[in-house]
């Protein structure tokens, strides 16, 4: 009964987040912001939503290059692999603050947007972005723990 109401709030999902947020577990852990994130609630549950469809296939690209880049780092077996939760929010939080260091020398993720238009205005597409700077945002990046 259970898989068929997870069926079901997939299905509900993908309606209502059409293009879901490719940094959405980082958004919802708050360690980085977007200004294109939407956020809804859904069976009690938070989804983040892109409204930009360009971004969200570019973002969606990076975090592919950020997991590539980051594999050996972390000990990824191979790149599709479906990843625990901790080494995805190093990928998404880490990957992006290690991106803002290496483009602006800060720490802190306040859009990573305008963060993502501003690399690429510096280095000209993601494949040729600082990656040996950014997966070491990823292997020291921390999650919040728990109290």
């Amino acid at each position: 009964m259970s898989e068929y109401n997870e069926d079901a709030y997939r299905d509900a999902r993908k309606s209502v987040n059409p293009t879901p947020c490719a940094f959405e577990k980082g958004v919802l852990a708050r360690c980085i912001s977007c200004s294109r994130a939407e956020k809804h609630l859904l069976a009690e549950r938070e989804t983040v939503n892109c409204n930009d469809a360009d971004a969200q296939a570019r973002c969606t690209e990076l975090k592919t290059l950020l997991r590539g880049h980051s594999a050996f780092a972390l000990k990824i077996p191979h790149i599709g692999a479906q990843l625990p939760h901790a080494k995805e929010l190093k990928i998404q939080c880490g990957g992006l603050k290690g991106l803002q260091t290496a483009v602006s020398d800060a720490d802190s993720v306040e859009d990573a947007f305008a963060l993502i238009e501003a690399a690429l205005a510096a280095h000209g597409t993601l494949h040729d972005f600082p990656y040996s700077d950014i997966v070491q945002g990823v292997v020291h990046f921390e999650a919040r723990r728990r109290d």
